[in-house]
């Protein structure tokens, strides 16, 4: 199970989700906090722009503009 997470997190990142990738990271280090591979991860992730949200900031239209919006809020 462990594996598959893993392997759904790394898919995220290669796609630019990081923000989903680093959801999964997280419940990972919640079961194993002192996993370093995971740990790097999340670091590597913190240095890089997010791109899904980068897309939604040059967007042109209102509901990706709304959504970027809500999600600087959030962080």
């Amino acid at each position: 199970m462990m594996n598959d997470l893993l392997t759904k997190a790394l898919i995220y990142e290669s796609q630019g989700l990081n923000n989903d990738a680093l959801k999964i990271y997280n419940e990972i280090l919640k079961i194993q906090p002192e996993n370093i591979e995971i740990l790097k991860a999340v670091e590597r992730i913190k240095y890089k722009p997010n791109q899904e949200m980068l897309n939604l900031f040059f967007s042109k239209n209102k509901d990706d503009i709304d959504k970027f919006k809500r999600w600087l809020t959030q962080i």
